[in-house]
């Protein structure tokens, strides 16, 4: 007598299905049951989706449950489509379709004329497959170029010739994506059934739609088509990180800073030390950006900004650490000023900023940004003595290639700089490296509060030889030159 089996086979025919005692339900069914397992047992539900824990993820919950379909709406980069794709974790690991149907048919409810026929021939023999939930996920972007053959289906001639069918027959359909997409999630929208071709072939489908779109995709008066919407059940709207360190946690889960080949001489990676002021100058960046006038508001400025900036700084940094040997990395403030073209490219500029030019916008945009990261760092820390330094003439240049032993050396001239740079910070006065990235820290706070300038090559140097344009960018005096730097 053979031992029992300990793993159930999956049912192979209708009939060994049916004994199995498996229940077929609509899809919205199926997701709203499983998500409430999810929320029973306290599960963390979309994984790596950041700032959204009282919003966004409540309103989706709810539409969900309420078995909805759903609109995300917002600005580029606001992981609309993340949040969608991660939908198919709230699906069942597999599900049995008729063997062979094109539109996923369900044994119990077929909606094809094939899956009808190869049932009413086989009877319970009719064979099984098993759909697994990863390919229950259709997604097709709205261009211009799809057709509604692409997305409902069209009459294949060559299949009726080949079946030797009439092409009023409903098996020379060729279905689109959406007849595909039976029993999935889908994101376009229908009437609740499908008519090809001006046949009268209804096909009663089992979808759950959700839709992404942003302020590009809308009509002229601002708004989604209204038609569209009122077959919306639920719509949600998505939004850029509302405090800074919410951003920062998201750049810091995104950006690729592991970065391998650069090892030291006895083959260990070198250390990487990104400051915390850093990420969060980084992150007011995008914060300035949203908020200035010169940058469209429509368009948006995406939290892939302020992932690509770091990334690029790094790089930066790990340039130099090439160059000079030093056996950590940090990056500093020349090193954002150096990840400029990660930035402007991320912006859409309006008719003054494209009068001015996007690499000018994002210096400004990093002086403003550095104005409010340092304030919350530097608040009543006085650098009096700094500042006198420079109007007496004296200037300084910290160049992004140059070692921090280098840039050290030239510190170690300003009075009270260095002192003062390490107060709001955890690290000695011995760390070189993290030393000069607070020294040059502090040297663009001064700049952003107009206490010192900053010429186009790096260096700082006396507010008195500078000029302020109407917004108060400041640049150096050239006077004698006939122009302005």
């Amino acid at each position: 007598m053979s031992s029992p089996k300990t793993i159930l086979e999956p049912a192979r025919t209708f009939g060994e299905l049916k004994q199995s005692g498996y229940q077929s339900i609509s899809v919205k069914d199926e997701l709203r049951a499983n998500l409430i397992k999810k929320l029973r047992a306290g599960e963390k539900l979309f994984r790596g989706i950041v700032g959204y824990d009282e919003t966004v993820i409540p309103q989706l919950v709810n539409a969900i449950l309420a078995k909805h379909n759903v609109i995300l709406l917002g600005l580029r980069g606001q992981a609309k489509s993340r949040i969608i794709r991660q939908l198919t974790e709230l699906l069942n690991d597999e599900i049995p379709i008729v063997a062979g149907s094109e539109v996923n048919d369900d044994p119990f409810h077929p909606i094809s004329a094939y899956g009808r026929q190869t049932l009413a021939v086989h009877g319970d023999s009719t064979h099984i497959d098993w759909v697994g939930r990863d390919s229950r996920f259709v997604e097709k972007l709205a261009t211009p170029d799809v057709t509604i053959a692409d997305i409902i289906g069209d009459v294949d001639p060559i299949k009726a010739a080949k079946g030797g069918h009439l092409l009023s027959d409903e098996l020379t359909i060729h279905y689109g994506l959406l007849p595909r997409a039976n029993r999935c999630i889908f994101n376009i929208m229908q009437e609740g059934d499908v008519q090809i071709k001006g046949y009268p072939v209804r096909l009663p489908l089992d979808v759950m739609l959700i839709f992404s779109a942003n302020p590009e995709d809308y009509t002229a008066r601002g708004k989604i088509i209204t038609p569209l919407k009122d077959r919306i059940g639920t719509e949600i709207m998505t939004h850029y990180p509302a405090e800074l360190q919410t951003a920062v946690e998201i750049t810091r889960q995104e950006a690729w800073v592991s970065r391998a080949g650069l090892e030291d001489a006895d083959g260990s990676a070198l250390p990487l030390n990104i400051p915390e002021f850093i990420r969060e100058l980084v992150e007011q960046i995008a914060f300035e950006a949203r908020d200035d006038s010169r940058v469209d508001k429509h368009s948006g400025v995406s939290q892939r900004m302020p992932i690509t900036v770091i990334e690029s700084l790094l790089s930066n940094a790990e340039r130099r650490a090439l160059l000079t040997d030093e056996q950590q990395i940090v990056p500093r403030i020349s090193d954002i000023y150096a990840a400029i073209p990660s930035m402007t490219g991320k912006m859409e500029l309006e008719y003054e900023g494209e009068q001015i030019g996007a690499s000018r916008i994002a210096k400004d945009l990093i002086k403003r940004a550095a104005g409010e990261i340092f304030e919350g760092y530097f608040v009543g820390i006085d650098f009096a003595q700094t500042v006198q330094w420079f109007e007496q003439g004296n200037n300084l240049r910290l160049a992004d290639t140059a070692s921090a032993q280098e840039c050290r050396t030239l510190l170690d001239a300003v009075p009270e700089l260095i002192d003062a740079s390490v107060i709001p910070f955890d690290f000695k006065e011995s760390d070189t490296l993290q030393l000069v990235a607070a020294c040059e820290f502090v040297l663009e706070g001064l700049y952003a509060e107009n206490k010192i300038s900053r010429n186009e090559e790096g260096g700082y140097t006396a507010v008195t030889k500078a000029k302020k344009d109407r917004r108060g960018m400041i640049y150096d005096d050239l006077t004698e030159t006939g122009k302005y730097s």
